[in-house]
């Protein structure tokens, strides 16, 4: 039985019968303007009943169907909802015979309904589109042959082939093969990403070009394209602290339209009077509006590669004031890389130095080696095979290339072999210090012969960010574990001026709370699993490349896509757009019920007239929230 008045009732609040709804309405319009406004009644005579009963029949039952359902399995005040508040004024309007007035306010609240549903239905798009690109098969290789097999049947480890052209099944490494891979439905990026082997792929991405290889890492719920829609699933089921107030606002509205009706036909004596009232208090706008600006925002933001994943989080990010950045992996892009090649020895050329210090550090597993290594391999320098490699750990290494005694290392190493420093290289050392960078020194015959400096990539998008966001008058600051040297390095560069360095994970808990109780309202922007407990100490958490450390991706309110940064002044806009909107919408929603209520009891409105009033406005009213999902932010 539930089932059948389900069908019932989805059938007739569909866009095909409010049509018939309204177009029944329209003629019973004609009549009733006319005798309103003092003109010649006319009737439709080749009607045997009043057009507005189809739309009463309609509009009124979906109406009907929601009132009473809020009522049998919603606790507490919401039991008493704005739809009961529409059905009272319909039954109201229909006991004085203004049948007109009572199919009226039926529609509109259907039409608002619709609209409303048009507007998630198209923020929601890209979860559509998301889940249309989950891949169903993929191309196993077993025991050098190929089998086409369901995508739920692929288990961690397999090798899979791609194709030109197909999507990637599951998150996984090439192991042979270069491409380009379309991944703008996971990042928002616009162009196609080059692969080579060892390079991760995604789930959903498409492989644009040559066939790989890849070996599957992440399969079923645990790849990039599931984890995504889960996140915007849950985003639109999460309603925003300001939809919360909307419905308890709209759920108190009953009994005060109630008594004021009451109260209107006790003091006039006229039962159209108190009915008006009901008609002209029904709050659709303040029921629609506020979630349709989170949806249709939502949805704007999905397109642009930024997942948010509540409303609640749209609407804190829109009362943001201060961002806390993490550095590496946020501002800069958290890999090292050969940033000065410094010789000390006049027979001896950079590329010299650098192609002895590559040789010499081609075994080693440190960071800063590797980073040397890829470097003179960059620029095709030749490698000599290393003698007698040793390596003390967080020190150096010491080598033998072609029959020269190396050492590289940092200063206190070099002491301990009787390498001299003397006050130029002090000097050039305490240069690279303060520009953030890292140094291997390189020694020969126990003289320093020279340096090589590394350092992490400032984002070139960096530094407009900041500055955007500084002309939005958002305060930033820096939060990170590294030296205070290297960090005032870079808050510089990129025109961070409150920098608080050398943090521990605890530490940048301690910050974000102490900016908190000084009362900033603070957004946190980190990559990796030490800023996961930063980013939920925050009243807004963003993670940067949720493809990157899943734990600080599930302990944000907010994802990006790719490791753009570009798009925090653009969230930034588009929450503050949202605020803006819901609480115009709210304010104009009052406005109307106001003016209206006024008109009413000065008996200026009628029924009809006081439907077409206010539910004209409420129309408008949710048009305004819908139109943020089209709106240009950048």
């Amino acid at each position: 039985m539930a089932t059948t008045l389900k069908k019932i009732n989805d059938f007739l609040a569909g866009l095909p019968m409010t049509i018939v709804a309204g177009v029944f309405l329209l003629l019973d319009l004609v009549p009733h303007l006319m005798e309103e406004f003092g003109g010649t009644p006319v009737h439709l005579s080749f009607l045997p009943f009043d057009p507005s009963w189809v739309t009463i029949i309609i509009s009124g039952i979906p109406l009907l169907y929601l009132a009473i359902w809020r009522i049998i399995y919603n606790r507490g005040i919401a039991k008493i909802s704005s739809a009961l508040l529409i059905c009272i004024a319909m039954f109201a309007a229909l006991a004085i015979g203004e049948l007109f007035a009572a199919g009226e306010v039926a529609f509109i609240m259907a039409l608002g309904a619709l609209l409303e549903d048009a507007t998630t239905n198209r923020a929601k798009k890209g979860l559509k589109k998301l889940i249309s690109l989950a891949p169903t098969q993929g191309r196993r290789i077993r025991d050098g042959k190929e089998e086409m097999i369901p995508a739920e049947d692929i288990r961690k480890g397999d090798v899979l082939r791609i194709l030109a052209g197909e999507t990637i099944p599951v998150d996984g490494k090439i192991l042979t093969g270069e491409t380009s891979v379309d991944q703008s439905i996971m990042t928002g990026e616009s162009l196609p990403v080059d692969k080579t082997v060892g390079d991760e792929v995604f789930c959903g991405t498409i492989n644009r070009f040559g066939a790989i290889d890849i070996t599957a890492t992440k399969v079923g719920e645990d790849s990039s394209l599931q984890k995504l829609i889960r996140m915007v699933e849950d985003a639109e089921n999460k309603q925003a602290p300001m939809q919360r107030i909307a419905d308890r606002v709209a759920s108190w509205l009953v009994p005060v339209a109630l008594l004021i009706a009451i109260l209107a036909y006790v003091f006039t004596g006229n039962i159209v009077t108190g009915v008006t009232v009901l008609v002209v208090f029904c709050p659709c706008a303040l029921v629609l509006a506020t979630p349709t600006a989170i949806m249709a925002a939502i949805g704007q933001a999905t397109k642009h590669g930024v997942i948010i994943k509540s409303g609640e989080s749209l609407e804190k990010m829109g009362k943001v004031d201060t961002i806390a950045f993490d550095k590496t992996g946020t501002l800069t892009y958290g890999r090292l890389e050969v940033s000065d090649v410094i010789s000390f020895d006049s027979m001896l050329t950079e590329k010299e130095l650098l192609t002895l210090t590559a040789s010499a550090e081609a075994k080693s597993e440190h960071p800063l080696g590797k980073a040397i290594v890829a470097r003179a391999k960059e620029q095709n320098l030749p490698l000599t095979e290393s003698e007698d490699f040793k390596m003390a750990a967080g020190k150096g290494i010491s080598a033998k290339i072609s029959g020269r005694s190396l050492l590289c290392g940092n200063e206190k190493y070099l002491l301990e072999h009787g390498v001299t420093i003397d006050g130029q290289i002090h000097s050039t050392l305490e240069k690279l210090r303060t520009e953030g960078k890292a140094s291997i020194l390189v020694a020969e015959n126990n003289a320093c012969i020279g340096v090589i400096a590394l350092s992490d990539v400032l984002r070139p998008e960096a530094k407009d960010m900041v500055s955007r966001l500084t002309a939005m008058r958002t305060s930033t600051v820096l939060l990170t574990g590294d030296n205070r040297k290297t960090a005032g390095y870079f808050a510089k560069q990129v025109g961070i001026s409150e920098v608080r360095a050398e943090l521990l994970p605890e530490e940048k808990v301690q910050n974000v709370e102490a900016l908190r109780e000084a009362g900033r309202k603070v957004c946190m922007i980190g990559d990796g699993v030490n800023d996961a407990p930063a980013l939920k100490t925050a009243d807004v958490g963003v993670a940067m490349g949720s493809m990157g450390s899943d734990i600080a991706v599930e302990a944000a309110d907010i994802a990006l896509m790719s490791d753009d940064i570009s798009k925090i002044p653009y969230l930034k806009r588009l929450s503050n757009a949202t605020v803006k909107t819901i609480k115009f919408s709210i304010t104009l929603s009052m406005c109307i019920n106001f003016v209206a209520i006024v008109l009413s009891l000065l008996e200026l409105l009628t029924p009809v007239t006081g439907a077409l009033v206010h539910n004209a406005g409420s129309c408008f009213v949710v048009l305004i929230a819908a139109l943020l999902y089209d709106r240009k932010f950048e």
